[in-house]
C-alpha cells in the first residue's frame, strides 16, 4: 500500500514545478504581512491637545496658556485631555490679567474638551484617531478596533480549515485573498468608526485564511524535504517582506485613505496566480477526482521534463488509504491528565508568545524615535529570526531552543526599564533584541506541536494551539494601551510572562530525535513529563482498547 509521497516520488523534490509553487505561494502571503500589521499606523494616536475655538475671544497670552501642563514620562508637557475653564479664561483677559504673575493658574478650574481636539500633522497627516476623535473618553476605541480585527483572525482561522476542505484549496485561496482585497478597498470609504471596525473584523478573517490555505495548499503539494523550508522559511519570510513595505507605503503615503488604497493594490496583483497555482491533487484524491488530480500530476511531470508512469492514481487503493484513515474529537487531546496538562501548558505557551510578538510589533509607533524607521526594523529582524529558528530546529533540542529564545526575547524586555531616558537608541536595541527572540520561538512552535501529539489528532493539537495564539493576538493590543498611563508597564507585563513561560517550557516532554508518535498508546508513554524512547510501535485500534485502559489506570 502507498501513500501520497510515493506515488508522485518520480517528480522530484525540486524541479521547476515545485519552484513555481513554492515562490508563487509564498508571494501570496506579502499582503498578509502588511495587513496583519496596518493598525500601527492607520490607528496612530499623533500628538494632541483641546481646542480653543477663535470666539472665545483671549489675548495671545491666555491662549498660549489655555492648557494645563501635565508630566508624562518624566517630563512637563501640554495636557492632551484637560483645559482651562474658559469663561474664566475670558472674564481673566478682558480684566488684561497676565497668567502666572496676576492669576495662579493652579486655582482654575479645568474642563473637558468641549470644542473637540487640534492634532499635530507630524507624522500623521491623519489617522482613524484623528478622524474619529479616538481620543480621551474614547481612547478605548482604538485598542479596540486592533482586537476586533484579530477577532476577525480567530474566526477565520476556525472555519478556513472546514471551508478548504469543502470547496477545495485553490477556490478558498482565492476567495478569502478577493475578501481581504475588497473589504479593505471598502474601508476607504468608512464614515464612522464602527463602519471601519466592522470592515476591519471582516478583512482579518480574509487575512488569516488566506494565510492558513496557502499554508496547507504548499504543504500538500510539495514534496517532504520542500515542504520543511516552505512552513518555516517561505512562507514566514515573504510575509516579513510585507511587514517591511508597510513602513514603507506608509512613510510616503501619510492619509490614512490614501494608504489603504495603495495596500490594496497587491491584492489586485494575485489575480493572475488563478491560472498559474493548481489546485491540491491530495484534495481531489479526498473527494474522488481521480481525473483532475491526475492531470496535474502529468503537467507537473512535463514542466519537470519527466515522463509519468502510464498509472498514477489506482481508484481502489486510494480508497483504501482513505478508509483507513481514523477520527478524532478534540476531548482527546485531554484524553489522560499527563495529555491534558501538556495540552494546557500548549495552550499558555502559543498564548503568551502571541502575546509579546504581537504587542512589541503593534508598539513600534510609541518607541522613540522614527515610527517609520521603527517598524521597518521590527520586521526586518523577523527575517534572521526564522533563520536561526531553522537551524536550532535542524539542530537542537525543541524544549531548550524554544525555552532559550523566550528567555532571551522576555529578559532584555524587562531590562527595558532599567535604560535612562536618554539612551532611546538602548531602549531600541533592546525592543528588537526582544522581538528576534520571541519572533523565533513563535516560527518553532508549529513543528514542535505537531511533534508533540499522535497522528489522529495532530492537525487538530495545531489548530486549537493556533487558535489559542488569536486570543493572545486579540489581548495584546490593551497591552500596548497600558503604556499611556507607564510606559513601561506593557514591558514589564510582556517580558514577565515570556519569562515565564519560557521556564514552563522546560517541563514539556523533548521531542528532537525521536520519531513523530502514530498513535495514543504512544503518546501515553510519557510520564512526569519526560519523553520516553518507545522499544516497539503499538497500533491503536478497538482490538486493544483493554491495553489502553490499562495504561491510562496506570498514568
Amino acid at each position: 500500500m502507498r501513500d501520497y509521497d510515493d506515488l508522485i516520488a518520480f517528480l522530484g523534490e525540486w524541479g521547476p514545478f515545485q519552484r513555481l509553487i513554492f515562490f508563487l505561494l509564498s508571494a501570496s502571503i506579502i499582503p498578509n504581512g502588511f495587513n496583519g500589521m496596518s493598525a500601527v499606523f492607520l490607528a496612530g494616536t499623533p500628538e494632541h491637545q483641546c481646542r480653543v475655538p477663535a470666539s472665545a475671544n483671549l489675548s495671545s497670552q491666555w491662549l498660549n496658556a489655555s492648557i494645563p501642563l501635565e508630566e508624562r514620562d518624566g517630563r512637563q508637557v501640554p495636557s492632551r485631555c484637560r483645559r482651562y475653564r474658559l469663561e474664566a479664561l475670558r472674564n481673566f483677559s478682558a480684566l488684561s490679567l497676565e497668567p502666572g504673575r496676576d492669576v495662579n493658574l493652579s486655582q482654575v478650574e479645568t474642563e473637558k474638551c468641549l470644542d473637540g481636539w487640534e492634532y499635530s500633522r507630524d507624522p500623521y497627516l491623519s489617522t482613524i484617531v484623528s478622524e474619529w476623535n479616538l481620543v480621551c473618553d474614547d481612547d478605548w476605541k482604538t485598542p479596540l478596533t486592533t482586537s476586533l480585527f484579530f477577532v476577525g483572525v480567530l474566526l477565520g482561522s476556525f472555519i478556513s480549515g472546514q471551508l478548504s476542505d469543502r470547496f477545495g484549496r485553490k477556490t478558498i485561496l482565492f476567495a478569502t485573498m478577493g475578501v481581504q482585497t475588497g473589504f479593505s478597498f471598502l474601508q476607504i470609504f468608512s464614515t464612522s468608526w464602527e463602519m471601519f471596525t466592522v470592515l476591519f473584523l471582516i478583512v482579518g478573517m480574509g487575512q488569516i485564511s488566506n494565510y492558513v490555505v496557502a499554508f496547507i495548499l504548499g504543504t500538500e503539494i510539495l514534496g517532504k524535504s520542500v515542504r520543511i523550508i516552505f512552513s518555516t522559511l517561505g512562507v514566514c519570510i515573504f510575509f516579513a517582506i510585507g511587514y517591511m513595505l508597510l513602513p514603507l507605503f506608509a512613510y510616503f503615503i501619510r492619509d490614512w485613505r490614501m494608504l489603504l488604497l495603495a495596500l490594496t493594490v497587491p491584492g489586485v496583483c494575485c489575480v493572475p496566480l488563478w491560472w498559474l497555482i493548481p489546485e491540491s491533487p491530495r484534495w481531489l484524491i479526498s473527494q474522488g477526482r481521480y481525473e483532475e488530480a491526475e492531470r496535474i500530476i502529468q503537467k507537473a511531470a512535463k514542466m519537470n521534463g519527466i515522463p509519468a508512469p502510464e498509472t498514477l492514481l489506482d481508484p481502489v487503493e486510494v480508497q483504501d488509504l482513505n478508509a483507513m484513515q481514523q477520527k478524532a474529537i478534540l476531548l482527546d487531546l485531554f484524553r489522560t491528565q499527563n495529555i491534558a496538562v501538556i495540552t494546557v501548558m500548549s495552550l499558555l505557551l502559543w498564548m503568551f508568545t502571541s502575546i509579546g510578538y504581537f504587542g512589541l510589533s503593534l508598539n513600534t509607533s510609541n518607541l522613540h524615535g522614527n515610527a517609520y524607521l521603527n517598524c521597518f526594523l521590527s520586521a526586518v529582524i523577523e527575517v534572521p529570526a526564522y533563520v536561526i529558528a531553522w537551524l536550532l530546529l535542524r539542530t537542537l533540542p525543541r524544549r531548550y531552543s524554544i525555552s532559550g529564545t523566550l528567555f532571551l526575547g522576555g529578559g532584555v524586555i524587562l531590562f527595558i526599564q532599567l535604560v535612562p531616558a536618554d539612551l532611546y537608541l538602548l531602549s531600541l536595541i533592546l525592543a528588537m533584541l526582544g522581538k528576534f527572540g520571541v519572533t523565533a520561538a513563535f516560527s518553532m512552535l508549529y513543528v514542535y506541536t505537531a511533534e508533540l501529539y499522535p497522528t489522529i489528532v495532530r492537525n487538530m493539537a495545531v489548530g486549537a494551539t493556533s487558535m489559542s495564539s488569536r486570543v493572545g493576538s486579540i489581548i495584546a493590543p490593551y497591552f500596548v494601551y497600558l503604556g499611556a498611563y507607564d510606559r513601561f508597564l506593557p514591558y514589564i507585563l510582556m517580558g514577565s510572562l515570556t519569562v515565564l513561560i519560557g521556564i514552563l517550557t522546560l517541563f514539556l516532554p523533548e521531542s528532537y530525535g525521536n520519531p513523530l508518535p502514530e498513535t495514543f498508546q504512544e503518546m501515553l508513554q510519557v510520564k512526569g513529563f519526560r519523553n520516553r524512547k518507545l522499544t516497539t510501535k503499538i497500533d491503536y485500534s478497538t482490538k486493544n482498547e483493554l491495553n489502553d485502559k490499562n495504561l491510562i489506570t496506570q498514568l
